[in-house]
């Protein structure tokens, strides 16, 4: 949102509160959340001034990439505000900036420079059926659950499905696991199904995983020397894609 616009949605919120609409109705004449119609009404013309004007401030920080952010829409034109905060956090090249305002320059830089945002439509068709024992799948979750004098109760549980049978395995904890915590429930796993698969698929979690870049894996020490021991193969999933899993997905949810 440049200054213009932040303006214009202000006066548009006080004029609508001053022929008196409840800010429900505001919210849905505006299309705007109720939390951001509740913070400009709130403010004075004074304090709307300041915030235009510090973030503005804040995108000026990225006008130094903009050349770079300019040619990942152009390359990536399905590409999200989100997916190039990433990318800048990556290279340490944000600055400190929030996803919103990664979110205001993307949407102006499309804009201004005529970079529509395309979305692909994954296209999928049926694959071959893996035969017994070939690969595993394994995820992490969490749920929040309420115990007999109705306190929360964070669980957390990781799962595995055997790509062929769909045959599936859990355990749960009371706290985070560890790496540790990890590989013992490989072991146990290992033991329910007696044998192991040659192929284990993952997400990219910290405890398995310290970074990817164009394929190359770089494992965190211990579970590097767990799979060197055990000596199965590792498929990564990528980030933020569940679709690219399939069946423990389906499992968790």
């Amino acid at each position: 949102m440049n200054i213009v616009e932040g303006w214009n949605m202000y006066l548009a919120i006080q004029d609508l509160r001053r022929m008196h609409f409840n800010v429900s109705q505001i919210s849905r004449r505006l299309d705007l959340s109720r939390t951001t119609v509740y913070k400009y009404l709130d403010m004075t013309p004074e304090e709307l001034e300041q915030v235009l004007e510090n973030r503005k401030t804040r995108s000026k920080k990225l006008d130094k990439h903009r050349e770079l952010i300019e040619s990942w829409l152009i390359q990536y034109q399905d590409m999200t505000s989100a997916q190039v905060l990433d990318w800048l956090q990556e290279r340490k090249l944000d600055g400190g900036v929030c996803e919103g305002t990664v979110r205001n320059y993307v949407r102006n830089l499309r804009e201004e420079c005529g970079i529509p945002q395309v979305k692909y439509v994954r296209q999928y068709e049926a694959v071959d059926e893996l035969p017994a024992g070939e690969q595993m799948q394994m995820d992490f979750g969490q749920i929040i659950l309420h115990s007999s004098i109705g306190r929360k109760v964070n669980l957390y549980f990781a799962t595995f499905v055997l790509a062929h049978s769909r045959h599936k395995y859990a355990e749960w904890l009371d706290r985070p696991f560890t790496t540790r915590d990890l590989i013992k429930v490989h072991e146990n796993a290992f033991e329910y199904y007696g044998g192991m698969t040659k192929e284990i698929v993952y997400d990219q979690d910290h405890l398995i995983l310290v970074s990817e870049n164009g394929g190359d894996l770089l494992l965190t020490k211990e579970f590097a020397e767990y799979q060197k021991t055990r000596k199965f193969k590792i498929y990564m999933c990528r980030k933020a894609d569940p679709e690219s899993k399939g069946y423990v997905k389906t499992f968790i949810m």
